[in-house]
Order: C-alpha cells, then structure tokens, then sequence
C-alpha cells in the first residue's frame, strides 16, 4: 500500500470537499478547508518527501467562469513536480497532450470515456491513442444504487448504468495504466472508508488501483489494508494535517 496524495482545486484555489455536494449551479460545494497556499507548494511538499503517483484534479467544467483559474493552478502545480504528478478533470484527447507536455505523468478519464450512461470504446480508443496506454488513468469513482457500486461521471453528479466489477476492470485494463476510484458517497466525509467497495477492488491485481474516500484515521488505513487485501494504494484529503486534519503527512509519507 502506497500513500497517493493528491491537489483538488476548486474555483482557481486548492480544497478538500465533501465529493457528494459538488454542483455545476453557481460552481458550489460544501467545503472542508480551502488553502492559502497554491498548486505549486504542495506540489514541491510531495516531490520533497518523494511521493510519485499523485493527483491533480480540477474540480470546475469547462464552462465556469473559474475554469481557467482553476487550470492555472494545476500547469502551477505539474511545472514544480514534473514527472511526479497525475491531472485529471476534462481530460479529453484534444488536451491531454498539452498536459502530459506541462509535466503530467499520466492523464486521468472519466466523463470522456462514460458517456450517455454506458462505456463508449471508440472514446477510449481515442483516449488510448492521444495519451498512450502507459499515460492513461480510468477513474472509476463510483456512488452505490441498488446494492452495486455504478460509475458516476460529470464531477460525480450522474450515474451511469456501468457498474464497478471485477469484468468490467478486467476489460477496461487492456486500455490503461492504473485506476483510480473515489468511494464518492464517502468521499471527503473522514467518517471511515467504504469496506465492501476496498474488498471488491482488491480482487483486481492486474494494474495499481488508488482507493480515495473517508479516510479518517490511521485505524481506517489499516482496515482498507485489510479489507484490500493490500492491495490498494490509498489517497487521503481532508483528514491529513495538511488539509486542517489529525492524520500527519510525515506518517502516511511513510506508508509501504
């Protein structure tokens, strides 16, 4: 298991929020702690402790008035790690080249490639073509209906009729690097992951699987190991100390 950390910016600035109140009306979302600080600091706090595989994700659509602010901030943030950091967040395939040139490792998709509530694969194709296997990240974050986890899309506001598998995993893999999953019903809530979610993910080993969503504690770490077999690398936002939490960076920096 390996700590993940991560830059969410929001309306041109660097937050944590809770992922459920995200809406398009007005940019809104109930926020835990907005930072004074920009892109580019935490990014050099992460490449200092020498953490790779992080991520950089904007939280505004293309259409808000704080887009471009909020884009700022991550070229910010990817100029002072180059190498070191992922970017996701309307990632298309007309961009995705500009941001793997500004220094992104690997670029992250879901709305691209989920569309009209199901898998488009000639998106993906597409996506796979722009960036390159080895550059690409399919986010998966997932809200549950129906007693199964389904992927949800347009910053974790829609559904769609896919639901988070171990097949549906198997499939998409042939055409990714990794895969990143935010637990949205939980995420930036701090109040305990989402264990039955850990568990089903951790039967997939064919590429790295990044689990992000109510981490609390340590004890909560230690209970996605379990229950991701240790399988999982792990992203933590609003309860780590650098986001006005008690979890200590230093501590998960030293995560294995």
């Amino acid at each position: 298991m390996r700590f993940r950390p991560c830059i969410d910016i929001h309306n041109g600035k660097v937050k944590q929020i809770v992922g459920g109140s995200l809406t398009d009306v007005q940019d809104q979302a109930e926020e835990n702690f907005v930072s004074e600080q920009d892109g580019a600091f935490y990014a050099r706090l992460y490449r200092e402790a020498d953490l790779s595989g992080g991520h950089v994700i904007l939280l505004n659509s293309q259409d808000s008035p704080y887009y471009e602010a909020t884009r700022a901030q991550a070229f910010l943030a990817l100029k002072a790690y180059p190498g070191g950091l992922q970017l996701g967040g309307g990632v298309n395939p007309q961009n995705a080249g500009v941001y793997l040139d500004a220094g992104a490792s690997h670029v992250i998709v879901t709305s691209y490639v989920f569309r009209d509530g199901r898998i488009s694969w000639e998106k993906l194709e597409e996506m796979e073509q722009a960036a390159g296997r080895e550059h690409l990240v399919l986010d998966l974050s997932c809200r549950k209906k129906e007693n199964s986890y389904y992927i949800v899309t347009d910053r974790w506001q829609k559904f769609t009729d896919v639901p988070v598998t171990l097949e549906t995993m198997e499939k998409l893999g042939e055409h990714c690097d990794e895969f990143l999953v935010h637990a949205v019903d939980v995420e930036g809530k701090a109040h305990g992951v989402e264990t039955e979610l850990a568990e089903l993910l951790s039967g997939y080993t064919k590429r790295p699987v990044t689990y992000a969503g109510g981490v609390g504690s340590m004890a909560d770490i230690e209970l996605l190991r379990k229950y991701g077999k240790n399988n999982l690398d792990v992203t933590v936002g609003s309860a780590l100390d650098l986001f006005g939490g008690k979890i200590p960076f230093k501590e998960l920096a030293e995560l294995r």
